[in-house]
């Protein structure tokens, strides 16, 4: 009885899963299916969830009538700049929070929290003055800068978790054997940190990858312009270019899903081995 129970149990457990996936997963695979149909073949009826005929008149279409080859260069430089500077900031703050204490300690990690629950839209327009006093508007290395100071709160709290969890006798020996407190962050920590560091820096990419409002605001002409800025582009106020925005939007979302791929192997490592191996 307890047996028929537990695979009934399994069997309801699964089924709800099944349900869970194929409920996340369809809107991507619709994307991915709209992408390869004929402009004319998007809104035939009935639906095809298969199309007989497959077409990459949307990609060519894509390059064709939108320079989307510098859009993707555009975010590819910005995302990854921004990315592992806020990182290497972050991971040098944190481990500041981590090993030493001082009066403000609390605050400065209060605000750090703070500032990730203030939407950014509330900001643009001081930040719009503030970048076009210094001529920042319109410039690939003001969006980055914004960017970096955008991800460097999370990032440091996420990273001081990972530094709390190194046991402190770990750079302590390091600091007995003659290196100092620098060297042993660089030569020992590090190393040890790397699956965090990976995982602060796939998150700080990927928001940067991803983020419209600062990039819609600050990029103005189309040599400098992200791909959200892009895919914002194919709406008007008439009319909407699902096959276009649909190949742009599976070109948008591969690099993010192979980061993840790439950073969920490092994840699960830095978790499972430890601070301390063997």
């Amino acid at each position: 009885m307890i047996g028929k129970e537990s695979a009934a149990g399994r069997a309801v457990k699964f089924t709800f899963l099944g349900g869970w996936l194929l409920f996340t997963v369809f809107p991507l695979y619709w994307i991915a299916v709209t992408s390869l149909k004929a402009p004319g073949d998007i809104f035939r009826f009935p639906l095809a969830y298969w199309p007989e005929q497959w077409s990459l008149e949307n990609y060519s279409g894509l390059f064709g009538k939108a320079d989307f080859g510098t859009y993707l260069v555009n975010s590819l430089v910005v995302a990854t700049v921004a990315g592992a500077t806020a990182t290497a900031i972050s991971m040098l703050s944190a481990y500041v929070l981590a090993r030493f204490e001082f009066r403000s300690k609390s605050a400065l990690l209060m605000a750090a929290l703070v500032t990730q629950m203030i939407p950014s839209f509330i900001a643009l327009g001081p930040l719009y003055l503030l970048m076009t006093d210094l001529r920042l508007v319109d410039n690939r290395f003001g969006l980055i800068l914004v960017y970096v100071a955008v991800c460097i709160p999370f990032s440091t709290v996420m990273l001081r978790g990972f530094f709390e969890n190194i046991p402190d006798a770990l750079e302590e020996a390091a600091m007995i054997d003659g290196l100092s407190r620098f060297s042993a962050l660089f030569r020992v920590l590090l190393p040890v940190m790397r699956p965090g560091i990976i995982a602060a820096f796939i998150f700080n990419f990927v928001n940067c990858w991803n983020e419209l409002f600062l990039s819609v605001t600050l990029m103005n002409s189309d040599s400098n312009k992200t791909v959200p800025t892009a895919l914002n582009g194919f709406i008007s106020s008439f009319n909407i270019d699902w096959g276009s925005m649909s190949a742009a939007a599976v070109l948008t979302i591969l690099p993010t899903m192979l980061l993840f791929a790439f950073a969920s192997r490092h994840i699960v490592q830095g978790l499972t081995s430890g601070a301390v191996k063997g």
